[in-house]
């Protein structure tokens, strides 16, 4: 299989959701806070954003790490690019991503709503009404030989799934419990039938990781 289609460094509360109820402008998780979710991988010395030295290595920063290799494309649903819905009332928003997105690839936006395609810095962002074999096949092509990062949310990681069309997937379960919001699964055993699992504490004690791989 020369290209793999990777979901990696998604992060699930306990229950199974990836955000929660009420995303907005100002909130992109909904009521759940990203720092309490997102703290092991903020906490590496591979973490992107990291202004101080230090941080911790091992498995957390090595998944860290492993976000950006042999990635040539991404596809996102609408909602991880933004909070609007419909047709874009707003197009001179460019996303959540400010002036230097951290794709640094084509970017493959599914939305029944398409829009022109625009660059900002090395990421240029698309917009496609596809349906999930399609949109896999544009970034495919766009990736070049690499392999293809499926970025989320919940919903278009769930419609890949149920496509079987994901290769590897790396979640990243964090103790906190939402009630509510968007749902990945209802249990992580759920994929058992189609992959291989295994299940790791991360050595920072905020996560557990699920890693999966096509039996």
């Amino acid at each position: 299989m020369s290209q793999l289609l990777r979901v990696q460094n998604f992060m699930v509360s306990s229950d199974g959701f990836g955000t929660g109820e009420g995303q907005s402008l100002e909130r992109p998780f909904g009521h759940a806070d990203p720092a309490a979710m997102f703290s092991w991988a903020g906490a590496t010395a591979s973490w992107p954003n990291r202004t101080d030295p230090g941080g911790s290595r091992g498995l957390d920063d090595y998944l860290t790490r492993d976000f950006h290799r042999n990635i040539g494309a991404e596809i996102m649903g609408r909602n991880k690019f933004g909070p609007q819905r419909g047709p874009w009332e707003n197009e001179e928003w460019k996303g959540w991503w400010g002036d230097e997105p951290p794709f640094r690839t084509p970017v493959f936006v599914l939305t029944h709503h398409p829009r022109p395609s625009f660059t900002l810095s090395d990421t240029t962002f698309h917009f496609v009404d596809a349906d999930p074999a399609t949109a896999l096949g544009m970034a495919r092509e766009a990736a070049r030989g690499k392999d293809v990062r499926l970025g989320g949310g919940a919903t278009t990681i769930r419609e890949f799934l149920d496509a079987d069309l994901v290769d590897t997937l790396h979640v990243a379960v964090s103790p906190v419990k939402l009630g509510a919001g968007v749902k990945l699964w209802d249990s992580p055993d759920e994929l058992l039938d189609r992959y291989h699992c295994d299940v790791v504490p991360s050595p920072s004690g905020k996560v557990t990781h699920h890693l999966y791989w096509r039996k």
